[in-house]
Parts: C-alpha cells; sequence; structure tokens
C-alpha cells in the first residue's frame, strides 16, 4: 500500500525513512507540539516549500532544465488569488477563479517559453527566463493599480480560513480549534496530493524519458523521442505546480507582494534547497525544505542562546552574535555541499548501495 502510495519509489534507507516519517509527522502534529503564530507560519512555509521545490526540481533535477523564471509562475499563482479575493470578495468562487485564471495563464506562458525557448541550450535559456522573469516582477511592481504595487496586497479569505471562525471554544492540546488551524491542514493535504502527484509523474514512463533527455538529449533524439516536446510539457507541468504553491503561500498568508512571491532571493532559495536536499529526488525536496526554514527562521535565536552562554570569551561571542547569523547559514551550507555533493538524499542512498 504504502509503495503504491509512492509510486514504488521508496525511501530504500533506513535513514532517510526516519527522517521523512519525522518531517510528515512534524508537519502534521506542528499545531499541537508547537503552539504559537510563527510556528504554525514556518510550518506552513515549509509545506508549501516543499511543492514548490519538487516542481522545480521536475525541471533542474529530471530533465536538465535550468530555469530562473520559477518564482514568476510561484507569484502568478499568489496574485491571481489576492487579485481575485479583492476585486470579488472573501468567497470560494474568488479563490477558485482566481487559481484557475493565473493556472490558465502560467500554463499559456510557460508553453510559449517552452516552444520558443528550450531550442537553444543551456546557459541561453536561462538567460532568457532570468529576462523574462525580471520583466513580470517589474511589471507587477509598476501595476499599482491591479497588483499593489511595492505595498501590495491585504485581501480577506473565505470565514471558514479566519480566526473568527472556531470550531470550539476550548483549545486542544494547546491549539485554537479555528480557522487558520484549517487553513494550516488544508495547505497540508493539498501539497501531499500534488507531492504524490510528482512522484507518479517522475517514475511514470514519461518521467523516465525526462530522466533520459537529462543524461543525454542526443541520444533520446536519435531513439525517436520529441526532446523538445518533452520539455515543454515538464516547464508546463512544473509551472502549474508552481502557481498551486504561490496560490497556497498567499492564503497562508492573507497577503501577497513583489518581495513575497516573485524576488530573485526566493529564486536562490529554491536552488539552495535543491543542492542541498538532492537533484533528481524528489524526497530532497522534503528534506531541504525542512532544514532550510527551519535554519533560516531559528537560527538567530539558537545563536542568542549560544552568544549568551559563552558571553565572557569576547571573540567567541562576536562571532556567535545573533547579527552573524547570515554567516552562519552560509557556512552550514558550504559544508553541507562539501560533504554531500549529491544532496543528503543522494548521499544516504550511495551509502545504502
Amino acid at each position: 500500500m504504502i509503495s503504491r502510495l509512492l509510486s514504488h519509489d521508496l525511501p530504500r534507507n533506513r535513514v532517510l525513512a526516519v527522517l521523512l516519517i519525522i518531517i510528515a509527522a512534524g508537519l502534521l502534529l506542528a499545531p499541537f507540539l508547537f503552539p504559537g503564530a510563527k510556528a504554525l507560519g514556518v510550518a506552513s512555509k515549509i509545506a508549501v516549500f516543499i511543492l514548490l521545490v519538487a516542481s522545480y526540481d521536475l525541471l533542474l533535477g529530471y530533465t536538465g532544465i535550468v530555469s530562473f523564471a520559477h518564482t514568476m509562475f510561484f507569484g502568478l499563482g499568489a496574485y491571481g488569488v489576492a487579485i481575485a479575493s479583492t476585486r470579488l470578495g472573501a468567497s470560494w468562487s474568488s479563490v477558485a477563479i482566481g487559481l484557475g485564471g493565473s493556472l490558465a495563464i502560467s500554463l499559456a506562458l510557460s508553453l510559449v517559453i517552452g516552444l520558443f525557448s528550450l531550442r537553444v541550450k543551456a546557459i541561453f535559456f536561462a538567460m532568457i527566463t532570468l529576462a523574462v522573469a525580471s520583466a513580470f516582477q517589474t511589471l507587477a511592481s509598476q501595476m499599482s493599480e491591479f497588483t499593489g504595487g511595492e505595498d501590495g496586497l491585504s485581501f480577506k479569505v473565505p470565514e471558514v480560513l479566519t480566526s473568527g471562525f472556531t470550531l470550539s471554544e476550548t483549545p486542544f492540546l494547546g491549539a485554537s480549534l479555528d480557522g487558520r488551524l484549517i487553513t494550516y491542514y488544508g495547505i497540508v493535504f493539498v501539497v501531499a496530493l500534488a507531492f504524490f502527484a510528482l512522484l507518479r509523474i517522475v517514475n511514470s514512463p514519461f518521467g523516465r524519458v525526462l530522466q533520459a533527455i537529462r543524461e543525454n538529449d542526443f541520444r533520446a533524439e536519435a531513439i525517436g523521442y520529441r526532446t523538445v516536446v518533452y520539455r515543454t510539457l515538464s516547464n508546463v507541468l512544473a509551472a502549474g505546480f508552481a502557481t498551486l504553491a504561490g496560490a497556497l503561500l498567499a492564503l497562508s498568508l492573507r497577503y501577497n507582494g513583489p518581495d513575497t512571491s516573485l524576488s530573485f532571493e526566493i529564486m536562490l532559495d529554491i536552488l539552495l534547497v535543491v543542492v542541498i536536499g538532492g537533484m533528481g529526488t524528489m524526497y530532497g525536496a522534503v528534506l531541504g525544505s525542512a532544514i532550510f526554514l527551519i535554519a533560516q527562521n531559528y537560527l538567530q535565536e539558537l545563536l542568542k542562546l549560544a552568544a549568551t552562554a559563552v558571553g565572557g570569551v569576547p571573540v567567541v561571542s562576536l562571532l556567535l552574535s545573533p547579527d552573524r547569523w547570515l554567516l552562519w547559514l552560509g557556512v552550514l551550507f558550504i559544508l553541507s555541499i562539501y560533504y554531500f555533493p549529491a544532496g543528503i538524499v543522494g548521499k544516504l542512498r550511495a551509502v545504502r548501495r
């Protein structure tokens, strides 16, 4: 049953299986294990990032396509829900219209980019996608009448997703049973379904062809596969899942702006997570997203505790200052890439073999 659910793509390593179970259990029990708005927000972002990174890994890890336009599709999903909810009001029909419209635009854009740009190779395609993403970010910042400009859009969600909607006045295990809890579990449920769908795609005959193109596109073309068609389909699928992730982020935050979903820093974060978790492994998106976002949100607090503990040592306390958290985050990433060149999942599976 589990093997079928995972499309027969099992972890193939006990340590990896345990880590995945811990992350899954942590996401399912996060509202009760770590009560508080910040912990729930971090858990929601981890879930969204798992889907976003997994969709990008379909491009980079399985097809060998380097694209910098992934945040554009991510932002389209977020802006679609935000604009529709702002213009049409807080209702499920607004969410559906926003998501449906953004999906249609994303699929059309990804198809055009694929057909016109995937005929060029490597760095040229990457530069084209970077130019398109930059143009879209500039457009979103300047069309303030629709997008809110640099300030972004704050919007209302359906009543059942608000904190004012309560299932019970009595908290359960320290967590309020309100609309925010419903929103969180809705996000986790949708991400789980989408992740299993991506697992099925990469382990299907279609996914095998994508991997063949990644390894040697000339050989794949020689044996009869239209590589441009398969690359374009991969681009379209990845864009669709990224758009869905953007819509989930907007529903979680009740806000969207250029820096929230379109910034180039998010694209760099996606690349880092893919490399740390392991390219060409959907499970790498799960591990990488959890490690990256936990470090990004809690490393500063850990450094503050460490600096307090060694307050009498001048140089050490200066190095462990919370203001140096980006330095230590960079050190951790360098060490992880040095010791896990194939990513955490790749290293664990290599040990198993």
